[in-house]
């Protein structure tokens, strides 16, 4: 015969950590970049929990965020240590919705407009400076409870974050607020793209602008506007080979090449003052379709 009063308990505990189940994903999906890991992630935290009981715990979300933050740093560390190989190089996972939005659990993931970009800078900082970062700048956690995680003072944590801080400012540029003219800004693309207009892309393009490229084979990234612009024929065959379908892509306007009915690649803009100022396009087959794409766009 179960055990009733330990089933119910379980049963409890669970309930309890499903209520923070999509914070801790969005804390996870901003440390790791990846949304396979930031499923191990709190998949971990879950069986740390269910092995030390609740009982104990009187802030269960803070205790289940220092548990996600550890974890996370371990694989950031593991990760960082094979990163002398080019191929392990690679863009951030986007999180693709429909425009009418996504489920609760998609929206904690992208809100404050974490945009591919700026996952792009996190990846560049240490393991330690995007927990410091992450924890404190997009979640408030303190500094005494992120210097335990990362095994340093609270002064020593702080600084860790004002480093990462001072990596990310600038660097990501300051998003267009308005959904209308980022639409049009996309549209106008897709239409430069559709014809292979050198010009017309120029005219679109920030003259910093960056574009990275992702086909799985490692990352590529081309800067400037006519270096970018001087992709036409590869935006053309884009353009020409797949349905593409307008969508949220981190939870602003991006594209979805579709081919067959299949995702096939994602493409999202980061647009300042009427131009294209970041282009990033992931076209690795296996991890386009793991985003698991079954509601359709809006054909452009």
């Amino acid at each position: 015969m179960k055990d009733v009063t330990v089933d119910t308990a379980d049963d409890f505990l669970a309930g309890r950590f499903e209520e923070h189940r999509a914070h801790l994903k969005a804390v996870a999906y901003r440390m790791l970049g990846s949304l396979a890991e930031a499923d191990d992630a709190v998949q971990e935290a879950w069986l740390r929990l269910s092995r030390a009981g609740g009982d104990e715990i009187g802030n269960l979300g803070g205790w289940l965020t220092t548990v996600v933050g550890r974890v996370c740093l371990d694989m950031l560390r593991s990760r960082t240590a094979r990163r002398e190989d080019p191929l392990e190089q690679r863009l951030p996972d986007p999180v693709v919705t429909p425009e009418g939005g996504g489920d609760p659990e998609q929206e904690a993931m992208i809100a404050d407009s974490v945009g591919l970009a700026l996952l792009v800078v996190l990846e560049s900082l240490s393991p330690a400076e995007r927990l410091a970062f992450v924890l404190h700048d997009m979640f408030a956690v303190p500094f005494e409870q992120i210097a335990v995680i990362v095994d340093r003072t609270p002064v020593a944590a702080k600084k860790l974050a004002s480093r990462a801080r001072q990596r990310v400012r600038g660097t990501v540029p300051p998003a267009e607020p308005d959904p209308g003219r980022r639409r049009k800004v996309v549209e106008a693309f897709l239409a430069a793209a559709r014809g292979g207009d050198f010009e017309a892309l120029l005219a679109i393009l920030d003259p910093d602008v960056v574009m990275r490229v992702d086909t799985g084979g490692g990352l590529w990234t081309i800067s400037g506007a006519s270096a970018v612009a001087g992709q036409a024929s590869g935006f053309q065959r884009f353009t020409t080979s797949h349905v593409v379908e307008a969508v949220l892509v981190n939870g602003v306007i991006g594209l979805v090449g579709m081919e067959n009915g299949r995702p096939r690649s994602v493409m999202s803009f980061t647009i300042t003052d009427g131009r294209i100022a970041a282009l990033d396009l992931l076209s690795d087959p296996p991890r386009v379709a793991a985003l698991r794409l079954t509601t359709p766009g809006e054909p452009l």
